[in-house]
């Protein structure tokens, strides 16, 4: 099986080697045949693959302990869907999903219509695949054997335990390996020296699958990490939160920018080197991940890996840089300027430019500690503060800007026009300002930032309503009818609306948290109660339960809320036979505005514990706003045919805002 497993990798490695030189060889030649030869090679690739990772999920499970990865990671009391989960626990596990991934992706591009870029795309995506597959046999081999066969195996790291991690590195995968597409097409484009935008709507859904995934990554990070750390938070600016986050701002201000280069033949040289930067950033956060330079809860083991992957990384770069340098005449000779600077265009580039300035603080914070060690020999670490410092005032900016851009026509607007077209959604959010400040809510930020999320939210929502009124005027429609017509026949735009509705929700659930949560922590005894907002907690039992691998200490906490009696919570300590530190479960009872969240810190009799209670004001809005992106996003991805009728319903929506 040693044997097999290694074959697997080798093969993949020779065979994504030959597709590279085949398509290098077919394109040279204008070669039917080598081109045909290297889409057999990249099948071989998957099937590879796809035999290594099975394999590997077969050791996983059976227990095969002479495998070092398999006894690094699992052990005979883990629940088997957690064996299935140490696939991607370790470097060398979680770098065969990665390729495995990407063996899949290539071969539905290989596989595809034929179009003027596939060689091109594919010899890029089997370099991609070689450079992976070298690593592994250089440096993070799954099927690595151990001198000795352990009777039992470490187990998985208790943090991940939790069906969170179960589905988080798995959508982050989809979303990291996905952006190699768009990146690969954006090469192929430049070395045809094809400047026009066939090669973007190639590759749309490619880019809006994986900003979803991306989207699903981190909000399913960011809940993993509110239940199962225990420290009250959602988001730690963490730098592995980080390299999740930087690619997913960059995928964004691209996914706006394809639409202006789609429709107005402007910011070519901006959606090349979006795609190229976004790919970077999953190579960058890889790198990060691996190398040990930086601090996480999140990042894998010091290794050499992340030495390989800063060189691929800048290799990549550095060739992409050079394509762009060298066709810059022709990247600019067919492109139009924006000259309006009122108008959707000069606003969708002012959303690049906010959300670019987002992604560079960023990195910066991310990579400063480094900076600070290297230049000044000590290392100088940027936390939370400078994070929601700088990130606040860019998270408003964007805010407002989506609240504007719906009503901003193309090519060029009129100001007072729009300011009239905005004024029933710009009113309700002074209304919203004024009952804050009455209501008491502390702090501008927070005040400020809420009323602009009312403005944005309340902008989509006359946006939808106008279009529904306008169709129904056109086509007698009944209101359910017109308002599924209209969605159904133009779903990139709508499907985006319910994505900024989504930010808006989850942007209102942000604020809130940070403006204005509640903490205690206490220490009680058994029967005494305490009282945080409007919930009053009462410590009834501490108790004591044994499983095959751990011990669970557990406290029995009565719940009333002003008065009324609810279901008591359970916060847990675990202690794993295989793991020194112990494991959190968190108690989380939640309302449509508010969590009580509760933590057993520690105890110093069965009679006498110290708790962690806190009231988080509207968490569920985050959770719920993320749902809402991603359905807005599946919208978004069947694209509806465009009709005469719904440039009749956009005319008389037109004649409506003038109104």
């Amino acid at each position: 099986m040693y044997i097999i497993g290694n074959l697997t990798l080798i093969l993949g490695m020779l065979l994504s080697a030959y597709t590279v030189a085949a398509t290098v060889r077919g394109i040279v030649k204008q070669s039917p045949q080598w081109l045909g030869s290297a889409k057999g090679a990249i099948f071989g690739v998957s099937l590879a693959s796809i035999s290594a990772s099975g394999l590997l999920l077969y050791f996983l499970t059976a227990g095969r302990y002479e495998y070092t990865y398999v006894a690094s990671y699992t052990n005979d009391a883990l629940p088997f869907l957690y064996k299935l989960s140490a696939f991607w626990a370790g470097n060398a596990g979680s770098l065969l999903f990665w390729t495995l991934l990407l063996s899949l992706y290539t071969a539905i591009i290989g596989f595809s219509k034929n179009n003027k870029y596939s060689p091109y795309v594919l010899s890029v995506l089997a370099l991609n695949l070689l450079f992976f597959f070298i690593v592994m046999l250089a440096l993070a081999n799954p099927f690595e054997m151990s001198d000795t066969v352990p009777p039992d195996g470490n187990g998985l790291n208790p943090m991940l335990q939790n069906p969170g991690m179960v589905i988080h590195p798995v959508t982050l995968y989809l979303g990291y390996v996905g952006l190699a597409v768009p990146f690969a097409f954006a090469m192929a484009s430049l070395m045809l020296k094809s400047m026009d935008s066939a090669w973007l709507k190639l590759i749309r859904k490619w880019t809006l699958t994986s900003w979803m995934f991306l989207t699903a990554g981190n909000l399913i990070g960011a809940w993993w990490a509110y239940v199962e750390l225990g420290w009250g938070g959602y988001w730690a600016w963490d730098p592995v939160e980080n390299a999740s986050f930087m690619p997913w701002l960059t995928v964004s201000a691209f996914l706006h920018s394809v639409m202006i280069q789609e429709r107005k033949n402007m910011l070519r040289k901006w959606n090349l080197t979006l795609a190229i930067l976004s790919y970077g950033l999953t190579l960058f956060g890889t790198f990060l991940v691996r190398s040990g330079i930086l601090t996480s809860v999140h990042a894998f083991a010091d290794s050499s890996l992340g030495t390989y992957f800063f060189i691929f990384l800048a290799f990549m770069v550095l060739f992409a840089s050079y394509l762009v340098v060298s066709r810059n005449g022709l990247i600019n000779s067919r492109s139009v300027p924006v000259t309006a600077y009122f108008s959707k265009e000069s606003s969708f580039l002012l959303n690049n430019y906010i959300l670019l300035a987002a992604a560079f603080a960023v990195f910066w914070g991310t990579i400063f500690p480094l900076v600070s060690e290297t230049f000044l020999g000590t290392k100088i670490n940027t936390g939370a503060p400078y994070f929601n410092k700088v990130m606040a005032p860019i998270l408003l900016a964007l805010i407002l800007l989506m609240a504007v851009c719906p009503a901003i026509p193309w090519e060029k607007a009129s100001p007072s026009r729009t300011l009239m077209q905005i004024r029933w959604p710009l009113g309700l959010s002074v209304v919203t300002a004024g009952i804050l400040a009455a209501m008491g809510v502390n702090g501008m930020f927070a005040v400020f930032g809420l009323s602009a999320c009312m403005f944005m939210l309340a902008t989509h929502v006359m946006e939808i309503t106008r279009a529904v009124r306008a169709r129904r005027r056109a086509t007698s429609e009944n209101p359910a009818t017109a308002f599924l017509k209209l969605f159904s026949k133009n779903r990139r735009r709508y499907g985006g609306y319910i994505v900024h509705i989504g930010i808006g929700v989850l942007a209102v659930g942000i604020i809130s948290s940070q403006a204005y949560p509640l903490e205690l922590i206490k220490t009680v005894n058994r029967g005494e109660s305490f009282t945080i907002g409007g919930y009053e907690l009462t410590f009834n039992s501490f108790n004591k339960t044994k499983q095959t691998d751990s011990d669970i200490i557990f406290a029995e906490m009565g719940v009333a809320y002003k008065g009324k009696k609810l279901a008591p919570v359970h916060p847990e300590k675990i202690y794993y036979d295989n793991w020194a530190e112990p494991s959190t479960e968190v108690a989380v009872k939640s309302r449509w505005n508010e969590d009580l969240y509760v933590v057993l810190s520690s105890w110093e009799t069965k009679n006498k514990i110290t708790v962690l209670a806190r009231v988080n004001p509207f968490i569920s809005w985050i959770w719920a706003g993320g749902y809402i992106m991603l359905a807005g996003t599946l919208v978004s991805l069947t694209v509806g045919r465009r009709t005469a009728g719904i440039s009749l319903v956009q005319n008389l929506t037109k004649r409506e805002a003038v109104r």
